[in-house]
Formats: C-alpha cells, structure tokens, sequence
C-alpha cells in the first residue's frame, strides 16, 4: 500500500480539500491487521461524507502515514501533517504510538481524535486538542480482571514483554486480583522459552496464564506450547489486548486460537448505522470487521461533524469535543472529562469480554460484559 498517495472520493464540490491525517501501523513491527481494518473504517466514512456534500461544499482527503508501530515515526508525521495543512488528525491503534502523537499533536495545537489505543495517560498534561473514542486500560482491563474472578481464578500468570502498555496492564491486573486475594505471576518472555513459560505456570499454580506479548510473536509459540504440555489441559489462555479478534490470530492459530477471551469494544447486536457499517465493511475487507474497523469509522464520523459545525480552522477552541453528539456504529458518541483523565472521552464505549467459538471459529461467544 501507498501510503504517501491521500485518499479522496471524487464528488462535485466547490473549494480545495480539506485534509484530515490517518495515523495506522501498516507494516511490521506493526499489528498491521489492526491499521488495515483501523483504514478501512476511517475510509469508509470519509467516502461517506464526500458523497453527502464533503465539508461546506468542499471535499475531504485522507492523507495515511504508516507508523509501523514506531512513536518516532509517528512524531515525524504529525509534523508533516502540519505542515500539510491537515485541520485535524485520527487513528493509531498501538498505545505508546498514540501517547507520542498525542502529546505532539497538543503541542502543534492540532486536534487529534484517537480511535484505538487505551493508555490511560494519552498525554503528559491536560489537554483541549485530544479526545479518545476507544475506553482507557483502567476501565477494560479491570473488567478482564472482574471476569476471570468471577470464573474462580485466584492465582493468574502472565507472560509479558518489555513497553509501558504491558506494564500498566500488569498493574491493572495485579492491583485488582491483590482486591480479592488473588496473586499475578509475571514470567519474562524475553528471558524464558515457552517450555519454560509452561513449567513456571505448573510450579506456580496459575490457573489462567495471560499473553501480554506482541503478535504474532511470542504468543503464537507458547500457545502451542500449552495446547501440547498435557499438565494444562485445564489452563485457561486470555488475551485482554484484543490479538484475537483479527484474521491473522486464526490464520496462524487455527483452532488453537479459539477459546481464548479477549476484551473487545463492541456488541454483538449493532444498531442500525452499526448494521450498515457492518455490511459496507466486509464488502471491503472480504472478512468480518473487526471492533477496530467500527472505531475507524467512529473516529471519522465524528471529525466530519466536528468540522461541519464548527468550521475547518485548525484553531478550533476548546469546546469542540464537548459540544459533539453523534450516532456512531456503537452508540451515541459524547465527551467529556473523567476524574484524573487528561484527555476528552467517550466514556464508555462498549466493553465485553469474548472468545472464539471453537465449533465455529467466525462466531465470538460473550463471556462477560463490562
């Protein structure tokens, strides 16, 4: 994919395009599954809006930069979307990614609305420029960590690797499982093979073991693992980052990968744009949507009404997020600003825990809902 090339749906309209800058992870060592479904959506609705008339009679153009998980490379765009003239910017699905362009987009004073990535603190500082449509890690990770109690776990494991969105997983689930008497075990997955990652779970009587990891690598090799040590036949594998909602997780996996709860944010019962969207995009993608196809298109949906009512000038003032209220494939979409949140939120979104049917791997079966 060119990602040099703007996006822009041919219409009759009157004036130069209004730009609005896409960040997304489109090559490795990006979940790039996640930015192609992320692009879609945003895609999707900004072809939507070109065909109602764009903005004021003029036309949107999506300019995507591919950030390959990569915060520098993120900061890079930003700064080049500014001086491109981009009145406003969406995306990212990888928490640290997004921090770094947050807190550079606050800088620049342009507004960015991020779609998928859940780091509590998006930015160093409050900030009127950033709002977030996806629900923060302390929200949906306490949830996760709710559901697994609910089932009986008491003593978890959990692989994790070096980044600061692992680690503040860590915490959520650690803190809460210390609530109810439980106990977190963190194992390396730098320093152990996932042999070892098998024989730390038994010696230390975890009876759930969490891939907070990168995909496909190091979950894939420890999840075949536990499907072959027969000491863990009983062992309950999560995922509460989500790696099993998109394609590649069951391309690599087959049927291991079923059975595996993950955290998503949406429902499986849509409402009537959801219903649409929903269709639209697999007409696109030629697979199911994934929750982040729908917050693609969320995220610019919003940024469409945000410059129709409130005009294209970057400099758009600080009640702009808190003025919106849109229809979105979830629900009605509002801001506001959350005791101890930084940023404007959609509080909240969505959240159910879920897995893949192991009889049908295409249907999700709903565990738990936030």
């Amino acid at each position: 994919m060119d990602t040099a090339q703007p996006r822009m749906h041919a219409q009759r309209h009157l004036g130069p395009a209004v730009k609005i800058g896409a960040l997304a992870p489109l090559s490795r060592p990006g979940w790039v599954d996640a930015g192609r479904h992320l692009l879609a959506g945003l895609d999707l609705a900004v072809g939507e809006a070109n065909e109602n008339g764009g903005i004021l009679g003029r036309p949107l153009e999506l300019i995507v930069r591919d950030t390959a998980a990569d915060p520098q490379k993120a900061i890079a765009a930003v700064d080049e979307m500014a001086h491109l003239g981009v009145v406003a910017l969406a995306g990212e699905y990888h928490s640290v990614v997004a921090r770094a362009a947050a807190i550079r987009a606050d800088t620049l004073g342009m507004p960015f609305l991020c779609s998928s990535a859940v780091l509590d603190a998006l930015t160093d500082q409050p900030s009127d420029w950033v709002a977030r449509l996806c629900p923060v890690q302390s929200h949906g990770w306490r949830i996760y960590a709710d559901f697994l109690l609910n089932a009986g776990h008491r003593r978890i494991a959990a692989v994790t690797q070096p980044s600061l969105y692992w680690a503040s997983g860590t915490r959520i689930l650690r803190d809460r499982f210390a609530e109810h008497d439980g106990a977190l075990i963190e194992l390396d997955a730098s320093t152990l093979s996932p042999t070892a990652v098998c024989d730390a779970v038994v010696a230390n009587g975890a009876t759930a073991l969490l891939m907070l990891t990168g995909h496909p690598e190091t979950a894939v090799s420890i999840i075949r693992s536990v499907h072959r040590d027969q000491r863990l036949d009983t062992l309950l594998v999560g995922a509460p980052a989500g790696q099993p909602e998109l394609p590649e997780w069951t391309a690599l996996l087959g049927n291991e990968g079923t059975a595996i709860p993950f955290l998503r944010y949406r429902t499986e019962g849509l409402n009537p744009v959801g219903v649409r969207v929903d269709a639209a995009l697999r007409r696109r993608l030629g697979e199911p949507p994934s929750f982040v196809a729908f917050e693609g298109y969320d995220t610019a949906t919003v940024l469409v009404e945000a410059l129709r009512s409130h005009g294209i000038d970057r400099a758009l003032g600080p009640d702009l997020w808190s003025s919106l209220v849109v229809e979105g494939t979830r629900g009605t979409i509002e801001f506001s600003r959350p005791p101890q949140m930084r940023v404007w939120q959609w509080a909240w979104p969505p959240v159910e825990v879920v897995d893949r049917d192991p009889e049908q791997p295409d249907r999700f079966r709903l565990l738990h809902a936030g």
